[in-house]
């Protein structure tokens, strides 16, 4: 739980937006995945790609039954992103705007429909591949593709917009 916590409250935090329901979807992840521990078999993957599948089907699920509303991003991401973690080299001015980079990013992604924000998230920051995302998210390929594309289209003008980039 401690070597995971953190990437799995990021991933429901890039989701949900909401510092409360991404602590309640991993600790939700961490019960789940206690309760069916004796499902995983090693000859399948190792337990990291095990726990995060489990994570992402969860958190996705949840995402899908919830008519959210936006949030403010970055309420608290910098104690929970392990995506852009500074550098210890790094001066206080560079983990400043690293930080308010990150917060930016998120806000950005907030804005996003909810199918090109998981395709984008998925993608882009889990790393997925087109064929993981298509069935985790029980889409064709071809319209995984075309969302990503989409997302980040959309994510660039957004960026623009907030003069970002």
């Amino acid at each position: 739980m401690r070597q995971y916590s953190r990437r799995v409250y990021n991933l429901a935090y890039r989701f949900t937006g909401n510092r409360a329901a991404a602590e309640d979807l991993t600790q939700e992840v961490f019960l789940r995945l206690y309760r069916t521990l004796e499902q995983y078999d090693p000859r399948e993957g190792d337990l990291a790609n095990w726990l995060m599948r489990v994570a992402r089907n969860l958190i996705i699920d949840e995402y899908r039954r919830r008519a959210r509303t936006p949030t403010e991003a970055g309420e608290d991401l910098g104690d929970h992103e392990y995506h852009l973690r500074a550098d210890e080299r790094d001066d206080p001015h560079a983990l400043v705007e690293r930080r308010e980079l990150s917060e930016l990013i998120h806000a950005a992604l907030a804005k996003l429909s909810p199918e090109l924000r998981a395709c984008v998230i998925l993608r882009d920051l889990e790393g997925l591949s087109y064929q993981e995302i298509a069935e985790l998210l029980h889409i064709p390929e071809g319209t995984v593709k075309s969302r990503i594309n989409r997302g980040r289209l959309e994510l660039a003008r957004v960026l623009r917009r907030m003069r970002v980039i």
